[in-house]
């Protein structure tokens, strides 16, 4: 039974790994707009929603399977606690601070509303330093971390999070110049006072 227990692990910290960085690029190429006008932006909201909301099961599926594994040596303190992990203690303590993140990201969307703009985005701007955790933490303690197909996925994924990354930091950017534009001519068309 213990086979069924590390064999889900796996799987499920592989799913919830892509799931971060398919939702993580979405969203960044959702914010860039960067989506085109087909499907509509609420559809691809709710895509990134759905993928989010799926990858943070998947990645509790995977926090309850390696506790449930006994060859990990788990028990609940070092499945929530950072730094107690006996053996693995950095790369442990990089995926429990992952889950961290992801859950304050995933559980304060749904009542953005009541918090401000601001406040709701730098919290949602940490799942971009979470998916890396979750990747040095694949790669750390991953059963398959010497694999060259995990590898492999590991930098395929880097690549689907960074392009949408670099695409939304053109964005602002882009969006500040208009600003800075528009403030300019502002001030020239209300001349001298």
């Amino acid at each position: 039974m213990n086979d069924f227990w590390t064999v889900l692990t796996a799987a499920s910290g592989v799913v919830a790994t892509v799931l971060i960085v398919l939702a993580l690029g979405g969203g960044l190429l959702f914010s860039a707009r960067a989506t085109g006008t087909r499907p509509r932006p609420n559809w691809w909201l709710d895509l990134h929603n759905y993928l989010g909301g799926l990858a943070f099961t998947f990645s509790a599926i995977h926090v309850f399977a390696a506790f449930h594994d006994r060859i990990n040596g788990l028990g609940l303190v070092q499945v929530f606690v950072p730094m107690t992990a006996k053996g693995w203690t950095w790369g442990i303590t990089w995926g429990v601070l992952a889950m961290y993140a992801f859950a304050a990201v995933v559980f304060t969307s749904w009542p953005k509303k009541r918090m401000a703009r601001r406040t709701w985005l730098l919290v949602h701007l940490v799942s971009i330093p979470a998916t890396f955790l979750v990747a040095t933490h694949a790669w750390m303690i991953g059963t398959d971390r010497n694999e060259l197909w995990l590898q492999a996925l590991l930098g395929l994924l880097a690549g689907l999070a960074v392009y949408p990354g670099v695409l939304r930091l053109f964005s602002v950017s882009a969006n500040r110049k208009k600003r800075a534009e528009r403030a300019r001519r502002a001030l020239v068309n209300a001349g001298p006072t």
